[in-house]
């Protein structure tokens, strides 16, 4: 006696509670506040005339010290420049000072970590080392020690600030490499008979690179604070430069009488450093795939 056997091919379900369609998760409205902050940074640090109401280096001692009014929405400084505006021209320093100064540490930190995971055991010991030895300083302190020797100014900060960012970077994609150059696909790669240079290239730097590019994004605003941190102890853009930390700088002898000079500044430092941070967050979440 046959016994007819049929078989069942069971696919997606369709309709109401079973669509297997890409979902995208809805934005937070703080995390849509976040992104129109940091769009407006963008805007202010590629076109600031086109917002800041006058120039930021014109002086006039008559409006020394005014407080916000309707014709100079944040108040005026010592020498009666407008703030607003140099705070809309000092978006563009501090921006690129952060971004700049996270590549220099993300490119130094991911060559040590390649060279460190996919290097011979003496070659790992030695640049661990020199990591452990670096990150034994504060990152800050660090930036401290590099930027006394070669000077203030604004390159020096971001190399000071890009060199502090090193070691961390560098552990990160060591980890990540450790991880990715046993995986399947790497190993299918060498089998196949690609070069060491192709696979380091096409499989693992990629795949180590990724996860450490979204906390790096995270990092830009602990960059751009110690950036402003090294500004205002004296190390960045001479005055009469608009930048956030120097103004923090010349605020403080101000204080009692003029708050709003220190207040204005280190709200936007605040503000641009959340707001970065929670894009930052919001893309590791998403390339986790963690759910709301």
């Amino acid at each position: 006696m046959s016994q007819a056997i049929e078989t069942v091919i069971v696919g997606p379900a369709i309709g109401a509670g079973g669509s297997r369609a890409l979902r995208l998760d809805p934005l937070r409205p703080g995390l849509w506040a976040a992104g129109v902050f940091v769009l407006v940074l963008v805007v202010a640090s590629l076109f600031p005339h086109l917002l800041a109401p006058y120039d930021p280096l014109d002086a006039s001692a008559r409006l020394a010290f005014q407080q916000p009014n309707g014709v100079h929405w944040l108040g005026t400084d010592e020498n009666g420049r407008d703030v607003l505006s140099r705070l809309i021209y000092g978006v563009r320093s501090s921006l690129f000072m952060g971004l700049a100064a996270t590549a220099l540490g993300l490119a130094w930190g991911t060559l040590l970590g390649l060279l460190s995971g996919l290097g011979p055991r003496w070659l790992d010991a030695g640049i661990m080392r020199g990591v452990d030895v670096l990150l034994a300083f504060p990152d800050l302190l660090l930036a401290l020690v590099i930027i006394t020797f070669f000077g203030q100014g604004t390159a020096n900060l971001i190399l000071a600030v890009g060199i502090a960012g090193v070691p961390r970077n560098a552990r990160l994609v060591r980890a990540q490499t450790l991880n990715v150059r046993n995986a399947g696909y790497v190993e299918a790669a060498v089998t196949l008979g690609q070069s060491h240079l192709a696979v380091v290239l096409r499989h693992i730097l990629p795949n180590a690179f990724k996860p450490v590019l979204i906390l790096a994004t995270i990092g830009i605003g602990g960059t751009i604070t110690a950036g402003a941190a090294l500004s205002f102890l004296g190390f960045g853009a001479p005055p009469p430069a608009p930048e956030w930390g120097g103004m923090m700088a010349i605020g403080r002898s101000f204080l009692a009488n003029a708050p709003w000079l220190v207040a204005w500044p280190a709200l936007s430092i605040t503000l641009t450093v959340v707001s970065i941070g929670a894009i930052g967050r919001e893309l590791l979440r998403r390339s986790e795939g963690k759910p709301l």
